[in-house]
């Protein structure tokens, strides 16, 4: 199985090499991007959108020569559901790691501070301790060393969806800063910030305790999880 690999905020396909493994290991193709505008700090953000960074998901779905699997990290989840909007009929499977999908006319994050086209990487003293358990000191320099600005036009753009065949693709939440329990509370209050992913008809959640970013806390255990959420889709 091709399975699409789509990074959140600050990061590159590089984000996914310790996770890549096991799904090598599974026989599966693990297909990592890095979406226009990430190539490098240097890279010109201007112009870029929300929408094309869909289109390169969808154009990713497109050369694979059957069906994929989308995983989208954080912000890549909105992407990721923005493509599944697109070729509803090419997804087996989208895979959501601390994230969810994104509804029609939100957007990911328009309170993040812009410096003109860039977002650049927060200090950390600007996130929630949640998001940083079990990020240490070494991890956080690796990070930040790593970081590239997300474009403007990404974090503060609209989401646009049209085909509603998207609630069919199953989906599979990865809970790692809030656990499933929370989420299923929210589902169930008609919480407005799971109000798309409660339209999915077919939904499963994984627990994999940890910070925000589990590709560099918890990479292998990661891995595993979406190969066990690829393989229980082909045994349904």
């Amino acid at each position: 199985m091709d399975i699409i690999l789509v990074p959140g905020f600050w990061l590159d396909a590089s984000s996914w090499d310790a996770v890549t493994p096991a799904l090598d290991a599974a026989g599966h193709r693990p297909r990592p991007l890095t979406l226009p505008g990430k190539e490098s700090a240097d890279a010109n953000r201007a112009g870029i959108t929300l929408q094309d960074h869909i289109d390169a998901v969808v154009e990713a779905i497109d050369n694979a020569p059957g069906k994929v699997v989308l995983v989208g990290h954080s912000g890549g989840g909105a992407i990721i559901h923005g493509a599944v909007d697109a070729r509803p009929g090419k997804v087996e499977r989208a895979i959501y790691v601390d994230s969810g999908p994104l509804g029609e006319g939100g957007v990911i994050n328009d309170e993040l501070p812009a410096e003109g086209d860039d977002v650049p990487l927060p200090p950390w003293e600007s996130f929630d301790d949640a998001d940083l358990v079990d990020l240490d000191d070494q991890l956080r320099q690796a990070f930040r060393a790593r970081a590239v600005p997300e474009p403007r036009g990404v974090a503060y753009g609209r989401q646009h969806l049209h085909d509603e065949r998207r609630y069919g693709v199953p989906a599979t939440v990865i809970a790692c800063e809030f656990p499933s329990a929370m989420l299923r509370e929210w589902m169930a209050a008609g919480n407005p910030f799971v109000a798309e992913l409660a339209r999915v008809g077919d939904v499963e959640f994984v627990d994999l305790p940890t910070g925000h970013w589990p590709q560099f806390t918890k990479p292998a255990e990661l891995g595993r999880a979406i190969v066990a959420a690829v393989d229980r889709g082909r045994r349904n």
